[in-house]
């Protein structure tokens, strides 16, 4: 006896599956990258990954989008290629702080997002043919915030480049200093600033790239005691943000304010130059610097 009225069981998979066997297994979601597209941040065009990471991340409208420490390293070296020299270990939450969230927890969090032991990374190769120590602050590591391991790698970028001969160029991006670390992280403006000073006395080069943001304890410190500083388009560049500056003159600021182009219109920035320039405009800035050392010796 047949039932009357019983709904049919419909096949799995949905009406796709049914006229095209075998299509869903190919256009699985298992295939599809989820990081396929990047929204521009100035136009909201939706941009396809792969062309960003060719033009170094640079959007068509020609915002420099923020980038992490390997792929900084790996656009500035001739080649892509360097030495990785590991930063020092320090202690670790010597405060015991917590913000409702443990500060050994926060570090750890970051750790396993960024695959990186702190916000510096340092590397050795040649830029443009001149031997160089470059150090890089990744702002994706807690806001690129300067802690005590910040500064020892500083510490130890300038002197790997005391002991190799070689110039020192640091790129900064940060938001300030390491709350969670108080005083502690304060004193990192005055021991970068010493290390600064050992790279004088052994009349080495100290370049400065200023990135899009650099900000508070940074810039009150090593950020701005370059022989020479270049700033990539459209970074901003101070000490406490505009909003705030705002709220305390009760004043509108003018137009770019704390950008890189109007802090090079006022001399605070030697030159804004694009991601793509950067390495051969850099090469050459050593290069002259070396040389007149060398001569001067």
């Amino acid at each position: 006896m047949v039932e009357k009225n019983k709904p049919q069981e419909r096949p799995r998979g949905g009406w796709l599956s049914r006229f095209a066997p075998g299509v869903r297994k190919i256009v699985s979601r298992r295939d599809t990258p989820d990081n396929l597209w990047v929204k521009d941040p100035d136009t909201g065009e939706m941009l396809y990954r792969s062309d960003l990471e060719a033009s170094l991340w640079v959007t068509p409208s020609g915002r420099h989008m923020r980038i992490g420490a390997r792929d900084r390293l790996r656009f500035t070296f001739d080649d892509g290629e360097y030495e990785v020299i590991d930063t020092p270990e320090v202690a670790e939450d010597p405060l015991k702080f917590s913000d409702g969230k443990p500060y050994k927890d926060r570090l750890a969090a970051a750790r396993k997002a960024q695959n990186a032991r702190d916000v510096m990374s340092i590397g050795v190769g040649a830029i443009d043919g001149t031997e160089t120590v470059a150090i890089v602050q990744d702002f994706a590591f807690m806001g690129g915030s300067l802690g005590m391991a910040a500064g020892e790698a500083f510490i130890a970028a300038a002197r790997e480049a005391v002991a190799r001969d070689l110039p020192l160029v640091c790129f900064t991006a940060a938001g300030g200093a390491r709350m969670q670390e108080g005083a502690l992280s304060l004193m990192q403006m005055a021991r970068t600033t010493l290390a600064i000073q050992e790279l004088k006395a052994a009349r080495l080069p100290y370049v400065v790239v200023l990135t899009d943001p650099t900000t508070g304890g940074v810039t009150a410190s090593y950020a701005m005691l370059g022989d020479v500083h270049l700033a990539e388009p459209g970074a901003l560049i101070g000490f406490a943000g505009p909003r705030v500056i705002e709220a305390t003159i009760r004043e509108k600021l003018p137009p770019g304010f704390q950008r890189a182009e109007y802090l090079q219109e006022k001399g605070m920035v030697d030159r804004v130059t694009t991601r793509a320039e950067l390495p051969g405009v850099l090469g050459r800035i050593l290069s002259m610097l070396m040389d007149g050392r060398r001569r001067a010796a």
